[in-house]
Parts: structure tokens; sequence; C-alpha cells
């Protein structure tokens, strides 16, 4: 008698349909977009710190690497791993609150350059590192988010997605790879409330352990099939409130790709609505502010309420020091939450002014919907009021491609990347899936690291 297909075997049988060029054309956006945030993130303290380990343990190898050495793959896949999210500018999907970008991307290079991959097939690789990421994601309750980094425990699945189609993986195989990839995860929250980079190893861990777990699979080790749902795995684990069906729903829809989030500000997501609630209300002279009152969701709070930041990285998760440099400056830009702008009065004073608020509406639209509504007192006493229900690079209310493709351009610049070479990564980027090899692409990324 057959035994019913678990949730892993379910899911990796529904990846096998079509990826039609739209898709493809799509994926080719979220590479660029990831690389726009890894080469800024290359430039960053937490990327010295790694350097310095790789300058005395890492290995030799042939994978481009953006420190501008080739390494093996292990070294290249944390090292991209780690940088993604720095600048809090990388790809989200909204319902599995997950990050996909900064774990598959770098695990589906790694895995291209070294099967010599078609530039379809790295393409098509990303799609499917996406769709198995946020099915996953989706899958899990809200308890999940509340303890666990939801970007490393789905993301080991997605990069040993990837990571098994660039290898050609049989049906079985896939499913290990996934499960062994999935054993192994890990993310705990707790690193938020201390001044560490645990959180930027956690994306680095899980690329990693997806791409191993993958390439083991291809040499016949096998993996539990029934992780997922069994009662001592995945769901079991860490959430009580799993959806296990959510794995598998909408088999027929249009990938899931196509449901992420662009980020347009420099800063945690969950500020977004309430940077783009600010924008909305004109222009206000800061010293008209008496105070300003910022409705919104729950997980905005838990995670950004920070009125006295006191580094880049508390300051991209407050909310206070955002509605505060959006008023004095129009946009958060990525000089807005270094040293010098923590440090200014104007900007303190405008923290101090901000209060709190977590409302019915856009805590039940969440997480379907990022919104938040802000209301600002003047010192006349009359009151302006703006809402927004959803964040600018949300699907329903997008980035172009030319608003996305100019993000990147921003990102290189702020990293040093000269003109030239930015425009060589930008034409291979945005042209990948019609040439017949990854030659130029690879060439065009050395260039990259080179510029560091």
């Amino acid at each position: 008698m057959n035994q019913p297909m678990t949730l892993l075997e379910q899911l990796v049988s529904l990846l096998d349909r079509e990826i039609d060029d739209a898709t493809l054309e799509r994926a080719q956006l979220h590479l660029l977009d990831w690389l726009g945030c890894s080469v800024y993130g290359a430039r960053s303290e937490l990327a010295g710190k790694l350097q310095g380990y790789l300058a005395e343990w890492g290995a030799s190898g042939k994978n481009w690497n953006l420190n501008g050495s080739d390494s093996c793959w292990q070294d290249a896949v944390q090292f991209h791993g780690a940088l993604g999210s720095v600048s809090e500018m990388d790809d989200l999907h909204r319902t599995s609150t997950l990050h996909p970008g900064p774990v598959i991307i770098p695990a589906a290079l790694a895995v291209a350059e070294m099967v010599e991959a078609s530039p379809r097939a790295l393409l098509s690789s990303i799609v499917v590192g996406y769709e198995v990421m946020i099915r996953i994601g989706r899958a899990l309750g809200r308890d999940h988010y509340a303890l666990y980094h939801s970007t490393s425990t789905c993301g080991s699945f997605g990069a040993a997605a990837a990571a098994a189609h660039l290898l050609e993986l049989n049906h079985e195989q896939t499913v290990w790879a996934l499960a062994n990839a999935g054993s192994r995860t890990g993310g705990f929250w707790q690193m938020r409330h201390e001044a560490v980079e645990t959180k930027h190893l956690h994306n680095a861990g899980a690329a990693h352990a997806g791409v191993q777990a993958a390439l083991l699979a291809s040499s016949e080790l096998r993996g539990p099939a029934s992780l997922l749902e069994g009662t001592q795995g995945f769901f079991a684990a860490t959430s009580s409130q799993a959806m296990p069906l959510a794995v598998i729903d909408q088999a027929s829809e249009a990938w899931l790709l196509f449901q992420c989030s662009f980020k347009p500000w420099p800063a945690c997501r969950h500020t977004h609505p309430t940077i783009d609630a600010v924008r909305a209300l004109g222009e206000v002279s800061a010293e008209d502010v008496r105070e300003l009152h910022i409705s919104t969701f729950g997980d905005a709070l838990m995670f950004c309420d920070r009125k006295h930041p006191e580094s880049s990285a508390q300051a991209r998760f407050s909310l206070q020091h955002c509605a505060a440099v959006t008023i004095l400056f129009g946009a958060p830009a990525i000089e807005h939450f270094g040293e010098e702008t923590l440090a200014r009065p104007d900007v303190a004073e405008l923290r101090d002014k901000v209060t709190l608020h977590v409302t019915e509406t856009h805590q039940r639209a969440y997480p379907a919907h990022f919104g938040a509504t802000v209301r600002v007192v003047l010192q006349d006493g009359s009151e302006w009021e703006m809402a927004s229900p959803d964040a600018w690079g949300d699907p329903e209310w997008p980035l172009t491609s030319e608003d996305i493709i100019d993000k990147a351009r921003t990102l290189f610049a702020a990293a040093g990347v000269g003109t030239e070479t930015t425009e060589d990564v930008l034409e291979v980027a945005l042209n990948l899936s019609g040439q017949d090899d990854l030659n130029s692409l690879f060439t065009a990324l050395r260039g990259l690291g080179e510029s560091q």
C-alpha cells in the first residue's frame, strides 16, 4: 500500500512547472536588487570583520567573492549571505514575513558558478528558491515570528531548493536536500536586544546549510521527508499555530516571486508605511511640530520602538528616527542613519515628540498589508493626518523597474563603485536571460569586487 505524500514531497512536485520569460525577467530585478544591497554591505564594519576572518581562516578556490579574491564556495556563500541585509533594503514577502534575496541569491550564484549553469538555469533557481522559502514561511503561525528570525529558519529550505535545481537533483534527492537543510535551521530574535551582528550570520548560515544539504543529497545522503509535519518536526518545534496546508495551497497560481516587495528606504520594512505617511503630509516645518502620533501594527512597535537609537543599525529600527528624518529631509537617505545625523539636536528633538500607538485597523490588516497613520499636531493647535494602508514597493504600490535600477545605482555609488563598473553590471544583469553563459556576469561581478 502506497503511503500518502508528505508535505515536502508535494512541495517538490509543484515546483515542476513552467517558468516563463516574464518570471525570469522578474528574477533579474531581484538579482540586481540584491547586488546593490550587498555591494553597499561590503563597505560595512561587519564586512571588515568578515574579511579579517577570511584572510586568516578562509580557503582559496574558484568562486567569485565580493571581497576581491576568489574563494571556496563555502566562504563565498557565507560572506555574500551576510551582506544583503546590512542596509535593511533587502526584498521581502509580507505574509511570510521574511527576506528571500539575502539567502537565496548567494546560494544560487555560488552553485551556478560551480556547475557552469546557463543564465536561465540561474534565474530559474532563484524563482524556485523564493517559492520554497515563501511557501514554508507563510505556513508558520505568528508565534514563530515572535521568537524566530524567519528569514533564517525558512531560508535554508529555499537555498537548498535553489541549489538542488542547479544540480539537477531528482525528486527524491531534492526532498532530502530540503529536509536536511531544514533539520539544521535556527535563528532566535534575542540578538535584537544587544548591539551585535548575529542577524546577518543567520542569513549566511542558512545559505550555507542549504547548499551543503543539496550537495550531500547529490551523493545520496538522505533526509526525513516528513520533516515539516512530523511529530518532532519543524512545525511541531517552532509554531503551534502553523497552517501546514499553506505549503501546498494555490499551486497553479503565478510564482510567489511576484508577491515580493522591493524596499525604497534604508530601514526596517516595519517603518516604511510610517515614512510614506509622513511624506504624504507634504512640507511640515520641524519647528512647527508639537506632537507626532504614529498608529500602526503591533510588530512595528515590537521591533522599531526606539526613541534614542545609539547606532546606525538601531536607527534603521527606529520609527521615531525614521519619522524625524523624513520631516527634516523629505525622504530618508542612507546618510541619515549615520552618526552625524543621529547626534543632531533637531533630529533628537523631533524623535522625542513622537508617540506610538497600535491601531486595530492596521493590526487587523497585517501582515497582508503593512500600514500606518500619522497625525501631526502643530504649535498653533491645528492637526494634519495621513494614512498609508500599504508601503511603497508592495505589489499594491510597486516600484517600477526604473525605480529598482535607480536604487541599485544609488547603492553602488554609496559603496564607491565607479559609474563605468556600475553600468557594466546593470547591462549584464538586466539582460541575463538572453545570454548564452554566465561568463559576462561573473566578469562584471569580479569588477565589483576589485572596486571595493
